[in-house]
């Protein structure tokens, strides 16, 4: 028998949580993988794990050679900002710090389901395998290679969208044997409209139920000035995606580095202030600008930043709206909030305090439940345990919607055998 280790037997312990669960006796159905009767469940948050070669055959040799170079900067700028939240006290002068890069910290860190997850979700097979131990039928797929894209846009938008065509090219490929199953989100950078549209018309084309575009069509900081998605320069994307039918997502951590707090601390600011809360601003401009009310079967949804804040933000909107009337552009039929309620949604995947007011707030019909497979943020392989410790109180049929109906509808698909 191996003996476990001071260190790993801490990081073991640290996990234990993710098994509790006050039980589902008062359930009529369940997401328990043995449950005959169980719910149908559409992950609306997961994530490909590319394989170091998947650009071959898909990016050109001079357009890899450029992203090498620019991936290389990204990762030491990265490696040196992320391993400030985890480094310890700064090293005497005269002696050195570790240079240890942020992927070899981070698995040093770990042990057990941690480290599975760290190293799952590569193959298209192995993934409806993982799925299905935990009680998920089927995936909304997010890029991690191509949210490089985003950053290189800002200076060179043509790289970036060569960069976007290849990944989706190779998603396409790569999931086609589950492509029932498995929906990956085509990624659009949106710096350079025209081709925006032309990406969006060509990935419908090849099928994808939806795309991926960044939270802010220009990365970094927001200076007064900067270009946004309320702007009518940015409406042939809204009516290109209205016409194929396909909903517009938009992802954390495409609009600006979360790596920003360092020192004590830092690894929960930079999640809780710098990543989740950035998905904000696409949903406000989507709503007050009038985008939703010009292009009313435009489906969007906000992904990964939780559901608490949504009852928040859309009653502040339409307190702004209705108390700075006299600044607030343009004048709406309806206040913000009903824009959202008609065409929005936001995923999540353990939020008890947005739960709680999701039905008093009629956002039932919003919100959808993400495993984040196979992310650390996530509760891949104990997703029955998560759910089961937050929706409690909900009815049988607003957990139907949550897990697996909203997300069947915001990706325009039919559930089996409804």
């Amino acid at each position: 028998m191996t003996e476990v280790s001071e260190r790993e037997a801490e990081l073991l312990a640290a996990q234990a949580w993710r098994t509790e669960t006050p039980g589902h006796q008062e359930w009529t159905r369940t997401v328990r993988p043995d449950d005959r009767n169980k719910y149908y469940v559409i992950s609306a948050d997961c994530h490909a794990i590319e394989p170091k070669d998947w650009m071959a055959g898909y990016i050109s040799d001079d357009v890899r050679e450029q992203l090498k170079q620019r991936r290389a900067r990204r990762d030491q700028e990265m490696d040196r900002e992320r391993a400030e939240g985890v480094r310890e006290p700064k090293a005497e002068e005269g002696k050195k710090e570790s240079s240890v890069p942020s992927h070899l910290l981070d698995r040093n860190r770990m042990a057990g389901e941690d480290l599975e997850r760290l190293l799952s979700g590569r193959y298209a097979d192995k993934r409806v395998t993982d799925n299905a131990r935990d009680g998920v039928d089927a995936e909304i797929i997010f890029p991690g290679a191509a949210f490089l894209a985003a950053q290189i846009a800002n200076d060179d938008p043509a790289l970036a969208m060569r960069f976007c065509e290849g990944w989706n090219n190779w998603a396409r490929d790569w999931y086609n044997d589950y492509w029932d199953v498995q929906y990956p989100m085509a990624f659009i950078t949106t710096t350079d409209v025209a081709a925006a549209v032309s990406e969006i018309e060509r990935v419908a084309a090849l099928g994808f139920r939806g795309v991926c575009l960044p939270n802010k069509p220009v990365y970094g900081p927001q200076p007064p000035r900067e270009r946004n998605y309320n702007l009518p320069e940015f409406d042939p994307i809204w009516a290109a995606l209205q016409d194929t039918n396909m909903p517009a997502t938009f992802h954390v951590s495409t609009g600006r580095n979360p790596t920003t707090a360092r020192g004590p601390g830092g690894a929960v600011a930079n999640y809780v202030s710098h990543c989740c809360t950035t998905n904000i601003e696409p949903l406000v401009l989507l709503c007050a600008s009038g985008i939703c009310e010009r292009f009313p079967k435009l489906r969007f949804a906000v992904v990964e930043s939780g559901i608490g804040w949504v009852s928040w933000s859309l009653e502040a909107m339409d307190e702004a709206y209705r108390k700075h009337h006299m600044w607030a552009k343009p004048k709406l039929p309806e206040l913000p909030s009903y824009y959202f309620k008609r065409q929005g949604y936001a995923t999540f995947g353990e939020d008890r305090s947005g739960l709680a007011v999701a039905a008093e707030f009629d956002l039932i019909d919003n919100f959808c439940w993400a495993s984040d497979y196979p992310h650390p943020e996530g509760s891949w392989p104990h997703s029955p345990e998560a759910i089961e410790r937050q929706m409690q109180r909900l009815t049988d049929l607003e957990r139907e919607k949550i897990l697996g109906g909203n997300a069947a509808r915001l990706l325009g698909i039919e559930l089996p055998n409804k």
